[in-house]
């Protein structure tokens, strides 16, 4: 997608695939139109079967497993993290009693923890997805995209005759 300047700045073009993809009714209950044959007779690649393409490609799965290191990590760690601040809570409330700093206790300094770890943690995956999924992952929607609007030139010539 190429940068606008002067006037229009703020405008999407029209072909964006984000943009695209709202206009021609996704998920408003559209109507698909059916594959039109390829010309050997035999019908050409629907929309189902282009996603089902993408989903088989090494890039899609190196987009998955990219997210899944990171994912499941996290998750299994601040899981952990939050389990460990509740259970000690209910079954050492004497520690977690304990002042560290005037009115502040270990449970006070546990708790804001748990905020503190919550926000680095959506830094963290924030800062992971643009370094390492976003690019990639735009690569195969701009693939998609491409491969529908091949899709739809066939039709429009295959109606246009």
């Amino acid at each position: 997608m190429d940068k606008h300047e002067g006037r229009d700045a703020g405008t999407i073009r029209l072909d964006d695939p984000w943009y695209d993809a709202l206009a021609v009714g996704w998920g408003e209950g559209g109507e698909a139109s059916p594959p039109t044959p390829a010309p050997d007779g035999r019908p050409g690649p629907g929309a189902s079967e282009i996603y089902l393409e993408v989903q088989r490609s090494a890039a899609f799965q190196e987009v998955r497993s990219r997210y899944r290191r990171f994912v499941v990590p996290a998750t299994a760690g601040f899981f952990l993290w939050y389990v460990a601040y509740v259970v000690a809570a209910t079954a050492a409330p004497g520690v977690m009693a304990r002042p560290v700093t005037g009115a502040v206790n270990v449970a006070m300094l546990a708790g804001l923890g748990q905020f503190l770890s919550t926000f680095l943690l959506t830094w963290a995956y924030a800062r992971h997805a643009r370094l390492r999924r976003d690019r990639a992952a735009l690569d195969l929607r701009w693939t998609v995209f491409e491969q529908e609007r091949g899709q739809e030139r066939n039709r429009a010539r295959g109606t246009g005759r």
